[in-house]
């Protein structure tokens, strides 16, 4: 039996994404988003029931996010929502945002670059089900002639992922939420004779409380047995789960699904599964990373396991959404590269094959691409695309001047301030300005040789002019280039190091329709060329303002792409830190003051498991220490990170030694910024005091009162003032009065600061 947690719905050349903003930009009606969504979920489904998938999901498919999603199956939309009367428009708005409301808080899917929106939960939360979307994406399979197993995010995972509004604990709303899912079962009960749902219980990997071990208890002892043909199985993934498996056996659920490629010491718990007689759901498949499978390996793995073959079904580790679609419109790919990796459709037939094997079945068809597979996995260990013998060397011989900053931050940040001259609450920006339909359509045609190196370089040149302006009529202090020539902040550099490659069309979803192309990085890394210093030094000279350089720093990088899988991540790392230094070195040596260092993704890398973290923190902070070290004192580094909880790592925020740390505030207000304050941080802090998410224009007097907030815990004289995050995805009618306002806010703060 083969199994898939769920798959990538954004469409193989994101036909989801182009339907969504066109229905934002009101070019498509809603009947006509609507159907680009049914054509692509019963393509999804067809191309799994082609592959031989016996587990097929529906209720995996969204518009925006699966946990908004479950806050509508719920009936937990927040009540400043209720006004929006339109169901449909009300989910957007939790989503975006509009001109009256502020979106929901978005954060990272555990460890993953994924988005999700955080409920938010009141004491006494009351829920009310809604099951109008699971019941028609079943019937809509079902009327296409594929059974399909129901998703539903999980009742312990629902709430720990949430808020308490006041303080309160969400998963003490667990008796009220559980007696919501009961309903919702009931209903899905009368869908079908016999029914599989596959409730997904990520939170049980990460350390699990006695209170979430106990509240998994009361769940699923009363949830698998609401029906008798409903088979229940709990999914988790990314570690192990071996305290939930202990409680789950002692339950009627089903089945239960563990990843043994990411949480190995799950082998732990396979006898205690095979002995309550209940199925394993083996995820042996990365979901995660697109190296092809050792088929023959992944065999010889569930053979090994303690537990008959009647008892297991042969899955992916988790959902497929991780992953690029397909292969199959990779058409420039080094071919050798091309051949070692694996998208979401790829893996569907690799599963198939490990099955087979695994049963003792004949391939038959299947036997050409098995051995094809054993031969790619040959050749993958020996190419001499893949290992530099000067890259091995210059790691080899790192100093310590070369790993550490030769002044104190303190001494430092004094300096600076002599040398920059910026006043209190400087303003600045994350990085990228608005990325128009223009400045895309000038890369690709430059891309595809439509036009040439000099007319490309004059009109990049005019975006930048562009911006500068904007940001000086804004009254910013400290200005940033824009990043018109820049496609995505990880995807720009991975283009011009040695040892990265990138697909077409290997676009994987970041939240709503927010999609990245994640670098693959398959050998060795190192920077042939400067990669920014000729579009920041031309900024530089259209204005008499401080211009950031802006770069994506070493663990972002590796955070953000699919990392070759056949070396110590460690080395990775530091190979790619010593590229990023190179860059800061050329800039600076170019005369740029400012070097922003982006580590986004610093906190979503974290292992799930606490007994892992102390490894995971001393290697991403070297990586970003190796990638400034070589800066001057009067030299300031900034860094960004988005989307985080800093209270549990603010001495490792403090060891990465940056002088500037640039937060997301607007969706969170103070709950990140007392992270600092609590810990007495010596550096300085830019809060964000707008949310870039959302379409709306925040007013004068709300970002005042913004800041004063900020001001309530953060000194002004360590304090800066930004937007959340980058610009990109924003319109210049949108950015073009925020920073107005962000500038005059700013302004009237600083003068009743002066005043008193």
């Amino acid at each position: 039996m083969r199994y898939i947690h769920g798959f990538p719905r954004i469409g193989e050349q994101r036909e989801l994404k182009k339907a969504l903003e066109n229905y934002w930009n009101k070019n498509i009606n809603r009947d006509e988003l609507q159907k680009t969504a049914k054509e692509l979920r019963i393509r999804h489904w067809n191309y799994q029931k082609d592959a031989g998938i016996d587990y097929i999901s529906s209720n995996d498919f969204s518009f925006y996010d699966l946990m908004i999603d479950t806050i509508v199956m719920m009936g937990a939309e927040p009540a400043r929502y209720r006004d929006i009367e339109d169901s449909f428009e009300r989910y957007f708005a939790m989503a975006r945002g509009d001109s009256k409301h502020k979106a929901l808080a978005m954060t990272k899917w555990l460890n993953t670059n994924y988005h999700y929106f955080v409920p938010e939960i009141e004491p006494g939360q009351k829920f009310s089900p809604n099951t109008e979307k699971i019941v028609s994406e079943y019937t809509e399979a079902k009327e296409n002639g594929i059974k399909t197993k129901i998703n539903l995010i999980g009742p312990v995972t629902f709430l720990d992922f949430a808020r308490g509004t006041k303080g309160n604990d969400p998963l003490d709303e667990l008796e009220s939420a559980v007696e919501i899912y009961a309903e919702i079962l009931r209903t899905i009960s009368r869908l079908d004779k016999n029914i599989t749902v596959q409730f997904d219980e990520p939170a049980l990997v990460k350390d699990p409380s006695k209170k979430m071990l106990k509240a998994l208890e009361s769940a699923y002892s009363k949830l698998s047995n609401i029906a008798g043909n409903i088979d229940i199985f709990v999914s988790t993934y990314f570690e192990h789960a071996n305290e939930a498996v202990d409680v789950l056996v002692n339950t009627d659920i089903k089945g239960i699904g563990l990843d043994f490629v990411y949480g190995p010491k799950n082998l732990d718990s396979v006898e205690k599964i095979a002995k309550s007689g209940k199925l394993l759901i083996a995820g042996v498949v990365d979901g995660r990373n697109i190296w092809v499978s050792d088929i023959d390996g992944k065999v010889e793995f569930l053979n090994k396991l303690p537990i008959e073959k009647e008892q297991v079904i042969v899955s992916s580790s988790c959902s497929l959404l991780h992953v690029p679609y397909t292969l199959r419109y990779e058409e420039k790919m080094d071919k050798n590269v091309k051949s070692w990796l694996s998208f979401a459709l790829e893996k569907l037939d690799e599963l198939r094959i490990i099955d087979k094997l695994y049963r003792g079945e004949t391939l038959g068809i299947d036997e050409e691409p098995y051995l094809k597979n054993r031969k790619v996995n040959k050749t993958r260990k020996s190419s001499v695309q893949i290992h530099s013998l000067s890259v091995k060397e210059r790691l080899e011989s790192l100093t310590y001047t070369q790993k550490e900053r030769q002044m104190p931050a303190p001494q430092r940040l004094k300096i600076q301030h002599e040398v920059l001259k910026y006043p209190i609450l400087p303003t600045t920006t994350i990085g990228s300005f608005p990325q128009t339909a223009e400045v895309r359509k000038l890369r690709k045609d430059f891309k595809e040789g439509a036009i040439g190196e000099k007319e490309y370089k004059s009109k990049i040149k005019e975006f930048i002019d562009y911006c500068v302006k904007v940001q000086e009529e804004a009254g910013l202090d400290v200005l940033v280039h824009g990043e018109f020539e820049r496609n995505d902040m990880v995807e720009y550099f991975g283009e011009m190091l040695e040892g990265v490659t990138f697909s077409q069309n290997g676009w994987v979803q970041s939240y709503g329709s927010r999609c990245v192309k994640p670098p693959i990085i398959f050998g060795d890394i190192s920077r042939p060329k400067p990669m920014t210093v000729e579009w920041i030094t031309y900024a530089q000279s259209r204005t008499e303002k401080i211009m950031k350089g802006m770069l994506t720093g070493p663990v972002t990088m590796l955070n953000w792409s699919f990392v070759r899988d056949d070396l110590p991540k460690e080395t990775v790392y530091k190979q790619m830190a010593l590229a990023i230094a190179d860059e800061v070195a050329d800039l600076q040596d170019a005369g740029i003051k400012i070097i922003q260092v982006d580590e986004a993704a610093f906190k979503e890398g974290y292992p799930l498991r606490s007994e892992n973290r102390a490894q995971y923190e001393r290697v991403a902070v070297e990586a970003f220490k190796i990638s400034t070290a070589v800066a001057k004192p009067e030299t300031q580094i900034h860094t960004h990170m988005c989307y985080s909880d800093f209270n549990d790592i603010m001495p490792t925020i403090d060891a990465m030694d940056a002088d500037v740390i640039t937060i997301e505030t607007a969706r969170n207000g103070n709950r990140l910024l007392e992270a600092f304050k609590n810990y007495n941080y010596q550096k300085e802090v830019g809060a964000g005091v707008y949310d870039i998410h959302s379409p709306r224009i925040p007013s004068v007097e709300e970002l005042e009162k913004e800041i004063a907030d900020r001001l309530s815990v953060f000194p002004a004289s360590k304090l800066w003032v930004n937007p959340d995050c980058g610009l990109k995805t924003r319109k210049w009618e949108e950015v073009i009065p925020s920073l107005e306002n962000m500038v005059k806010a700013t302004r009237n703060i600083r003068a009743k600061i002066v005043t008193l």
